[in-house]
């Protein structure tokens, strides 16, 4: 199994940076925590603002809308994409995009049987 990194870069307030990174045996449990730190520093999660000009951040819509928990694979947001957009998009296309979000730490890469089953890496949303 790949060993799994995640890196949180954070500013607070007061213009101030941190810079986290986790390796190897990532749990949920461990990332919750540096949430309550950030949620005790007072330190917001950025929104994203999402630019859909590219058809990585496209594809990246399609995941994050649709499946911003369960598994899924690259035919499931083909089908999602052409529905969304109202375009033609190759699987082969998809299956690069998320192959480099796998690699960016975007989202989990596990092979069952013939093909790459994904998940998206998401911590879950600050409460109120």
């Amino acid at each position: 199994m790949a060993k799994k990194r995640i890196r949180i870069d954070m500013e607070d307030s007061d213009g101030a940076r941190y810079d986290i990174k986790l390796e190897g045996n990532v749990t949920r449990e461990k990332i919750l925590k540096i949430f309550e730190m950030m949620d005790l520093m007072n330190i917001e999660e950025e929104q994203e603002v999402t630019n859909m000009d590219s058809i990585g951040s496209k594809i990246w819509h399609i995941v994050d809308k649709f499946f911003p928990m369960g598994k899924f694979t690259s035919t499931n947001i083909l089908e999602k994409y052409e529905d969304e957009f109202n375009e033609p998009i190759k699987l082969s296309i998809i299956s690069t995009y998320l192959s480099r979000f796998s690699l960016k730490g975007k989202i989990d890469r596990i092979r069952t049987g013939r093909e790459w089953t994904y998940q998206t890496i998401k911590i879950g949303q600050k409460q109120q």
